[in-house]
């Protein structure tokens, strides 16, 4: 056999990756759901059979493992919303206050999404960095049953350890702790958190993680980008808020970045704990059931009731739900869409449904930030502008520290917010949690956020982006052609 390898060594060199191409385009044409991107996909198998096939492998695959990672979550398939008396079971309620487009809204997500839009919760707004870390701590150190934290990044600094302490108290007092981060966003600090977290004694797992150098490498680029913290099952956080102290102005100065948080009650932090122990399960194969992790079921508050909907979506049975969600919303829109997102660079199907609405004569404002954290990002988003702008959108850039803020709102009462970004990783690759709310209160909130940031933001224009030199756009199209990877 190896003499027979040897003596045809060349013919072996030249059927190798004419077999690995092949299999590549074959994989390609039969699970690609977009065909330009199985079209694109094929091209560069054939053009370069053997370096294309290896890219393919570790960037392709990685965005249509749906059915695989779906089967090796242990609760796939099982139903993960929890139920419960308050769920809004007719449209008659929604199309009374909202009118009949945004029962129509409800009807979609009811499809698309896992959890029910619930009534009977409240939400209150943390505005920065200090006043999240307060409040999710303050919860921390009263929990008397049970702690579940599901985070991306948790750093090694000056936040990250009072975290800890929170937290290793909690278990010196009895309450069972849960930690799960992501494998990627552990290591944005060197040493990571681990070691202070397991000097503790305080449970904690990697999101695909403990394979090689820590990461499932045919998994790599599927992160959790989710933020929830259920403390006793009666209240929990959520929104764009990572633990590390660049969001906190105690330790990181007047310049510290800002994000926009969540406290929650009501029915939908049962949806939420669900899914974050879908994640622990995942993770470590422990189903966290009996007395200690039981939710409650709390009574509705006095008045207009919220309606809340928790909208997991990521590269499994739930991928693209968020997408689809915010299709629905753009095509509903009568008066105005507020974006804020610090990574702006939505697909083609978003942005002929933005440009569709703003044809209509739906006013529409996106706001990002002047200074980006992400420099590559930030070119590429630069060359896509052009295709909103031309098509009247508004886009601004606003100036001040760097917001990662992840807000929309539609005609002033519906609400998008939580992890998610605007972009090919949170729409198709991450495991995201949002919350759909249906509130005219909460919505005016969120837009007053958003329009105190246009109020010292510069508006982008075409002139602008057409005065720059044909080299700095030349390059930041090509960084554009790689965005669903950045």
């Amino acid at each position: 056999m190896l003499q027979t390898l040897a003596n045809h060594w060349p013919q072996v060199l030249v059927i190798i990756p004419v077999v690995m191409a092949t299999l590549g385009i074959v994989h390609a044409i039969m699970t690609k759901e977009d065909v330009r991107a199985a079209t694109g996909w094929v091209g560069v198998m054939l053009l370069s059979p053997f370096v294309g096939a290896i890219i393919y492998a570790l960037a392709g695959i990685n965005r249509i493992r749906r059915a695989t990672i779906s089967a090796m979550r242990p609760s796939a398939g099982e139903a993960t919303s929890a139920k419960h008396d308050l769920d809004i079971a007719a449209e008659q309620l929604i199309s009374g206050r909202f009118g009949q487009r945004f029962a129509g809204l409800k009807t979609l997500g009811d499809r698309v999404a896992r959890s029910a839009l619930t009534s009977g919760n409240a939400i209150s707004i943390l505005k920065t960095g200090d006043d999240a870390y307060a409040a999710m701590r303050r919860a921390i150190d009263g929990a008397q049953r049970s702690i579940l934290l599901e985070t991306y990044i948790f750093d090694n600094d000056d936040v990250g350890r009072l975290f800890v302490e929170s937290l290793a108290g909690a278990v010196r007092r009895g309450v069972s702790v849960r930690v799960l981060i992501d494998a990627v966003g552990v290591r944005y600090s060197v040493p990571s958190i681990l070691g202070h977290l397991r000097e503790e004694n305080i449970t904690v797992d990697l999101f695909n993680g403990n394979i090689v150098m820590g990461l499932r490498l045919p998994y790599a680029n599927l992160r959790t980008h989710r933020k929830i913290l259920v403390v006793d099952g009666t209240v929990a956080f959520t929104g764009g808020m990572n633990i590390r102290k660049g969001f906190s102005a105690e330790f990181a100065g007047a310049t510290s970045a800002r994000d926009t948080h969540f406290q929650v009650t009501g029915p939908v932090v049962a949806d939420l704990f669900s899914i974050a122990a879908e994640d622990w399960r995942f993770a470590g194969n422990e189903a966290l059931k009996g007395d200690v992790w039981q939710v409650d079921k709390p009574s509705p508050p006095p008045g207009q009731p919220m309606l809340v909907r928790a909208v997991a979506s990521g590269p499994d049975a739930s991928i693209e739900t968020n997408h689809k969600l915010l299709m629905g919303a753009f095509s509903v829109a009568r008066k105005s869409i507020r974006i804020m997102s610090p990574y702006f660079l939505p697909d083609r199907e978003l942005i002929s449904a933005l440009t569709t609405a703003a044809r209509r004569g739906v006013e529409i404002d996106i706001v990002v930030p002047a200074v980006n954290n992400l420099l590559l990002v930030d070119r590429a988003m630069t060359a896509q502008f052009d295709q909103v702008l031309k098509h009247y959108c508004r886009v601004w850039r606003h100036e001040g520290a760097f917001d990662h803020s992840k807000l929309l709102s539609v005609d002033g009462v519906w609400a998008f917010v939580g992890s998610s970004n605007l972009d090919a990783r949170s729409l198709r690759l991450n495991f995201e949690i949002d919350m759909e709310v249906l509130d005219a209160g909460f919505a005016a909130e969120i837009e007053a956020r958003i329009g105190s940031a246009i109020d010292s933001a510069v508006p982008v224009t075409l002139e602008t982006l057409k005065s720059r030199p044909f080299v700095v756009r030349l390059f930041d199209r090509v960084l554009w052609l790689g965005s669903p990877y950045l």
